[in-house]
Order: structure tokens, then C-alpha cells, then sequence
């Protein structure tokens, strides 16, 4: 396993989208590992293939515990309500943004056996799964943000 660096807003992989995975390889389950290991050392909440330069639809979040979930191939089928929160992501350091996102999304995803899964996911863990399965589509939060803060501001005026 290996902490890979996180590409940062202005690189344009970050604004590609990303390729279906159709097998799980040796190196699908290194790039998972590294995933996660750099999820982690970032103190992140979740993360985004194209984030460590790789165009593949894969992506983990983290539960309530802070355990990681893998979602390959994810694909949110339906979604209801609103909720508006701050963000922030690996690849925009520094900031937060304000981003409406739904209350509840079903997603249908492959875990890491390929096996197809339907699950929801309300209230944060929405916001997470929203946010990641944006970055395999080339979209960053900034891009859906009413208005973005920089951190050093915010910490300037407590």
C-alpha cells in the first residue's frame, strides 16, 4: 500500500470522467488500497479515483464509524429531499463551500467481488456519496457551491 498524492483544483484530470471498471485486477485492488491508506492520511471523509490521478469509476466514503465503504461503478438512481451544508475536498484545500445536495440518495454500486448492491444513503453520508460520485464526472463541489470560503479568513475573524 501507498499514500498517492491528491491532484488539486486546476489539474485537468480532475475534470474528466472517469471509466467504468469491468473486473476487479491486481491493480484495482492496489489502486483500493492506496485509496484508502491516502483517504485516511489526508483525514478524509471520503475519496475519488480521478483524485489520485486515476480515470476509473471507484470511489470510497467512510461511515459514521469512519469505516471505509468502496463503491465501483456507483450510480445514484433516485434521490428526494434537500439539504444544505458546507463542504469541503482533498483536492480544494483550504476551502469550504455551501452546497445544496439531496437529503437521501439510493445509489446501485458493485462492491469489491463485483457483486451489485442498492443502497441508501441519507442525511451526511448522502452528502459524501453525492460529492465523490461527482469527481467521477469531472465535477468539483466549487462547481455546485452558493458561495466558497477560504479557511484562513474564517479562522481570522473567531
Amino acid at each position: 500500500m501507498a499514500i498517492r498524492k491528491i491532484l488539486v483544483e486546476g489539474d485537468p484530470l480532475l475534470n474528466k470522467v472517469s471509466r467504468d471498471v469491468m473486473e476487479i485486477t491486481p491493480r484495482i485492488k492496489v489502486l483500493i488500497e492506496d485509496m484508502i491508506e491516502t483517504m485516511n492520511d489526508a483525514q478524509g471523509v471520503g475519496i475519488a479515483a480521478p483524485q489520485v490521478g486515476v480515470l476509473r469509476r471507484i470511489c470510497i466514503i467512510t461511515n459514521a464509524e469512519m469505516e471505509p465503504k468502496v463503491l465501483i461503478n456507483p450510480e445514484i438512481i433516485a434521490s428526494e429531499g434537500e439539504q444544505n451544508g458546507s463542504e469541503g475536498c482533498l483536492s480544494i484545500p483550504g476551502y469550504v463551500g455551501e452546497v445544496v445536495r439531496p437529503q437521501k440518495i439510493t445509489v446501485r454500486y458493485n462492491n469489491e467481488d463485483m457483486k451489485e448492491i442498492v443502497e441508501d444513503f441519507e442525511d451526511f453520508a448522502a452528502v459524501v456519496a453525492s460529492h465523490e460520485i461527482d469527481h467521477l464526472y469531472g465535477i468539483l463541489y466549487r462547481q455546485k457551491a452558493d458561495q466558497m470560503y477560504d479557511l484562513d479568513d474564517l479562522q481570522d475573524e473567531e
